[in-house]
């Protein structure tokens, strides 16, 4: 509505009056560009954030099919996380991704990093590499290490496996063995004797001074310290290895389970080679 202009001002006051009006409907406005922009700016913003959310859920939904995928088939599963970008296609990212294990299946992580080939041996070297051994007796650092995974059944595998393990707490170690493979046979000794002490098909429970004598001349041609391999006997006597099912079930078992035993047997047999060798 247009205000009238009293009739009783002065030509100047007129003209400073029109002045102040037309300077306030500059300011309107720029006042109303000021909310348009605003609100194009929130428009888009807003638009970005979906944009983000679903992008988010897509590379979600893609992480959870890549995880299926691996549990099904690794080598498959980690190409199909690296084709969409969700993993780098390094042995150090893979690592990672297979240490943090979230949705993965002990099994398919076993498997996986048992390969032979040069890149999944890589893999593994990383992937050992992300354990800290350090102060560790070697039947707590074996709880550890294999808690992350389930060891494969095939002997070579689990040879590169364990040989991996030994260089590494040997690294996070040093002195307390003469050499990687003293570290290594040892290792192999304690599976075995988790299997004789706690598998109710081995009806021979061996002794400690069994297990001592078992394990003699292995440190380069000398003997480890009693109290070092009575220690050990001990804390396998009194607590099983133990991993997590792979089924969903959080309950925990024997490492062990008498349905493998021709695995047990390999690993039996492999161990004795390993004795004739170093003994």
């Amino acid at each position: 509505t247009k205000i009238e202009i009293p009739d009783d001002l002065t030509p100047e006051e007129k003209q400073e009056l029109e002045n102040i009006r037309r300077r306030k409907q500059e300011l309107l406005e720029d006042i109303q560009r000021l909310k348009d922009e605003i609100a194009k700016v929130t428009n888009e913003i807003e638009s970005l954030g979906s944009t983000q959310e679903r992008i988010n859920m897509q590379r979600s939904k893609q992480m959870a099919m890549g995880r299926k995928k691996f549990n099904m088939d690794p080598k498959k599963g980690i190409q199909f996380l690296i084709e969409n970008e969700l993993l780098k296609n390094t042995c150090e990212d893979i690592a990672q991704f297979l240490y943090k294990g979230e949705g993965l299946n002990k099994t398919a992580i076993g498997d996986y990093l048992g390969e032979r080939d040069e890149f999944n041996i890589q893999v593994l070297h990383a992937f050992v590499e992300l354990h800290e051994f350090t102060d560790l007796n070697l039947v707590q650092a074996l709880r550890q290490f294999l808690w992350s995974f389930r060891l494969p059944g095939e002997a070579q595998k689990i040879d590169r496996m364990m040989e991996a393990f030994a260089q590494r707490y040997c690294q996070c170690n040093p002195g307390v063995f003469q050499s990687t493979d003293t570290c290594y046979v040892l290792s192999f000794a304690i599976i075995m004797l988790n299997t004789s002490l706690h598998n109710p098909n081995v009806k021979d429970k061996p002794s400690a001074e069994r297990f001592i004598g078992m394990n003699r001349g292995i440190n380069d041609g000398g003997d480890l310290p009693e109290d070092l391999l009575r220690n050990l006997y001990e804390s396998i006597k009194n607590e099983p290895f133990k991993i997590p099912e792979d089924d969903g079930n959080d309950l925990t078992h024997t490492f062990f389970n008498p349905d493998r035993e021709g695995w047990l047997l390999k690993l039996g047999d492999l161990y004795m080679q390993l004795c004739e060798c170093y003994v």
